[in-house]
């Protein structure tokens, strides 16, 4: 994790599968071997719209499926062998945390998982490297942990 980082710099140099956001429906298998701590769908809207990001933290359950929006109207998830991570959000970043004085990190949806993620799954350190920034116009972002 890079927790003096938000938006997807939370997560380090995460795996990006590709995402086409101009297709109303598809199709996107996840590695089971190998796999990570956990996989977190953020989609932005095109035009982007801050209340209208989709977040879904998702971990591997083989034999369970789950359907359900991904927090926001619109974006209805379908997940086979894997069920949604719950329970985090603003409470998940330390008091003590002094970034979290910061609105941009406080209401930061990835930055709250990466909270949730060092606290309950031992998340560790991401090696301290730039990661490029996405313009809003680039669409939908998944990352694997």
């Amino acid at each position: 994790m890079a927790l003096d980082q938000h938006c997807l710099r939370s997560f380090g140099q995460p795996d990006r599968p590709r995402v086409n956001p101009a297709r109303r429906h598809q199709l996107l298998e996840l590695p089971t071997q190998h796999a990570p701590l956990a996989w977190y769908l953020c989609a932005l809207p095109q035009p982007w719209e801050w209340s209208k990001n989709a977040h879904l933290a998702f971990e591997g359950a083989p034999g369970e499926q789950w359907d359900g929006p991904a927090l926001v109207p619109g974006l209805h998830v379908r997940l086979n062998n894997a069920r949604p991570i719950t329970g985090w959000g603003e409470h998940s970043i330390p008091e003590e945390e002094p970034l979290r004085r910061s609105s941009r990190y406080r209401t930061c949806r990835n930055y709250q998982f990466a909270w949730w993620l060092r606290a309950h799954r031992a998340a560790p350190d991401a090696p301290h490297e730039p990661v490029a920034r996405k313009r809003d116009s680039d669409g939908e972002q998944m990352s694997l942990m």
